[in-house]
């Protein structure tokens, strides 16, 4: 059993079906032992790429991101005061706000981050793909 934070194109991937989400990816997800976790920092993600036109395929999910997590069965993550912190203090030149607080909390709560993204083992994340 593993506890697992999902990355937002994986948990866009996941509600669509896409092919382009890693079997190994998709096992785990599936498998009801593991606990599946999403962070605020993704429906904010999922919400402001759509404003911008960004993500039009994910109108429905922009729409309600905490009720398509919830059908599911995943389970929220909030965004605390010391993810943040830390997000802000992680090292490097990474910019993206999301990926850097997707990595804070993954170290923080010690969950494995399911990525493609390979940017998050310099961080030292636990990632699968």
């Amino acid at each position: 059993m593993a506890s697992l934070l999902i990355d937002t194109h994986a948990l866009l991937w996941w509600l669509d079906g896409d092919e382009q989400l890693s079997a190994d990816a998709r096992a785990a997800i599936g498998d009801t032992a593991n606990p599946v976790m999403v962070s605020a920092a993704s429906a904010w993600e999922i919400t402001t790429k759509h404003r911008l036109g960004k993500l039009p395929g994910a109108a429905a999910v922009a729409r309600d991101v905490a009720g398509a997590v919830a059908s599911q069965g995943f389970a929220e993550l909030p965004i605390s005061l010391r993810d943040a912190e830390r997000a802000g203090r992680l090292p490097g030149p990474h910019r993206d706000p999301f990926d850097r607080m997707l990595a804070a909390q993954a170290l923080s709560a010690d969950l494995e981050l399911v990525s493609i993204d390979r940017v998050f083992d310099d961080y030292g994340v636990r990632r699968l793909w």
